[in-house]
């Protein structure tokens, strides 16, 4: 059986993750705030909607993959009096637990909730290897994530959400540490490839391939609102020092954090 699906949001990751729903067979209903982006998945046979109401107005499942909690507030706004009774909704954006809770109290009853965020960059949501962890009861729609990944079930509403600021922000601060580390490499007349293949080799191994990855699609902005949500929620100096480094350079700020990385690397 195929469920309807309404997708909100074709940013880097929601694109390739809405299409593989689509070509899995699922009716595939998709808004994002730039019509324009849609026309990929339109040209594929996806139902293209004008407003966020009126793409769930019939899902079975909704799922939202957005830039940043505001967003996430405003669509649910927009979307939540047009929920079918029955629904589920899965939001997959990287937002914190907080503004979990939020989403929770803007839907109506009826509609299950669940935070979803994903580990993986676009070459894993394009292949469906995405790592989805997974907030709340995910028995009615678990088949529908196996399509974009493997789901690891961490416990009640918000959960999924709260882990997955833990390992973002430890993924950032380590790709900062490396790109440092690198830098004073450089300063030591350590030869660069060495420098790279020795911090492949050891415990820094994921950071230092992050940091010198070529291919991934992360944007720095990104990766500092996450940032500013975890230092909203604890005292964090070391991370809040991190968060300043990324925002020393807005240039980058549309460009994988890899390559703020090589920015630090190089003194900025």
């Amino acid at each position: 059986m195929t469920t309807k699906i309404a997708f909100l949001g074709l940013g880097g990751m929601g694109t390739p993750m809405a299409t593989r729903l689509l070509d899995a067979g699922h009716p595939l209903t998709v808004w994002n705030r730039t019509a324009a982006r849609s026309q990929g998945l339109a040209a594929r046979g996806a139902a293209v909607a004008a407003t966020p109401g009126d793409a769930v107005r019939s899902a079975d499942v909704v799922i939202s993959m957005l830039a940043d909690p505001g967003a996430v507030a405003e669509v649910a706004a927009a979307a939540a009096p047009r929920l079918r009774p029955g629904a589920h909704w899965i939001e997959m954006s990287t937002i914190g637990p907080d503004a979990v809770r939020d989403l929770a109290e803007r839907l109506p009853k009826g509609v299950t909730l669940l935070d979803a965020p994903v580990l993986g960059s676009v070459d894993k949501a394009a292949a469906g290897e995405l790592g989805i962890l997974v907030g709340g009861d995910a028995d009615g729609v678990e088949k529908v994530l196996g399509v974009l990944g493997t789901v690891t079930r961490c416990g009640p509403p918000g959960s999924a959400a709260a882990l997955k600021l833990v390992v973002n922000t430890a993924l950032i601060g380590g790709v900062v540490v490396v790109a440092e580390a690198l830098a004073l490499a450089d300063r030591l007349g350590v030869p660069a490839a060495t420098a790279e293949r020795t911090l492949l080799d050891s415990a820094l191994g994921g950071a230092a391939r992050r940091a010198l990855a070529t291919e991934a699609a992360f944007p720095t902005a990104l990766a500092a609102k996450d940032l500013r949500l975890a230092t909203a929620t604890a005292p964090l100096p070391v991370l809040a020092a991190v968060l300043d480094r990324l925002g020393a350079h807005p240039d980058l700020a549309a460009h994988d954090l890899a390559r703020a990385a090589d920015r630090i690397r190089a003194g900025g």
